[in-house]
């Protein structure tokens, strides 16, 4: 039978509860604040009022339009190569009998460590031809050292009679990856390519530094360009521009609403895989 609590435990309960309501309330406070604010027909510090028009603004420029299709490329199309590229070193480092696999592994966890820096990286992107191409937002990352480590020890998990099967059969090393393996991870490949995602949709330092074509600029360096260097106006859009430099605030605040909200929407579907994904492969060695 499950005892009844004591009070000093109900007072704990409470406690507790206070206490992630507090840190509840104070992460969704800002939040609310940027949406309400987008919709604010006023510029004063508490929102006042409702009105359409900073987001009627912002969807009458091409500006917007055009660094939100970048951002969807370089993300849909990054993820996939950073998957693709971290699949296949994981699947060849966990083959513990490959000829050099630790100095490999040693030379990975070595970048974790340290890395060249700023400028050299942007050398070999110069003297690769990448600059002011999209590439340069994708190419250079396209394995993290971190989720390939733990991609391996997924792999390695995998039990070894299911590739030796396969082999009899006469499938070939690409057909075990892409026929056992990767259906065998999914969990895993839907957890590291939502971090991948992330990242490549919020990234606008590697576009500053590497992209000069303001036709190609990522709507994360639109949004900077917007409420870093206090630009009221982003676009090429008469409709409303009298109206929306007033209330210019709102302006920043539905960009930065427009900006999260996508990225946002695909958490629910693989929120589930998150555990799964990242904890299966972290305890094999």
């Amino acid at each position: 039978m499950i005892q009844d609590k004591t009070i000093g435990s109900r007072i704990f309960d409470v406690f507790n509860y206070l206490i992630l309501f507090m840190i509840a309330l104070v992460t969704v406070l800002p939040f609310l604040y940027v949406v309400m604010t987008s919709f604010s027909n006023s510029s004063s510090i508490i929102p006042t009022g409702f009105s359409l028009d900073a987001y009627r603004y912002i969807f009458s420029t091409e500006t917007f339009a055009r660094s939100m299709g970048v951002s969807v490329y370089i993300t849909i199309l990054g993820t996939i190569i950073n998957l693709f590229f971290t699949s296949l070193m994981a699947y060849a480092l966990a083959h513990t009998h490959i000829a050099g696999r630790r100095l490999i592994l040693l030379m990975v966890i070595f970048t974790m460590l340290f890395n060249g820096g700023m400028i050299p990286t942007y050398f070999i992107v110069k003297g690769t031809g990448l600059i002011d191409s999209l590439w340069a937002l994708m190419i250079p990352n396209a394995i993290s050292a971190f989720y390939l480590i733990i991609m391996k020890n997924f792999f390695q998990g995998i039990p070894e009679e299911l590739k030796e099967s396969a082999r009899m059969d006469g499938c070939h090393e690409v057909g075990i990856l892409f026929r056992i393996v990767i259906p065998l991870s999914l969990p895993a490949m839907a957890a590291f390519g939502l971090f991948y995602s992330v990242g490549l949709w919020n990234q606008y330092f590697n576009a500053v530094l590497y992209i000069n074509n303001p036709l190609k600029w990522p709507v994360q360096v639109l949004l900077r360009q917007v409420v870093i260097l206090a630009q009221g106006s982003i676009g090429d859009s008469t409709e409303i521009a009298d109206d929306a430099v007033v209330f210019s605030e709102g302006i920043k605040m539905a960009v930065i609403v427009i900006s999260t909200v996508p990225i946002l929407l695909v958490y629910p579907f693989l929120q589930k895989h998150f555990a799964k994904g990242v904890l299966l492969g972290s305890v094999k060695g």
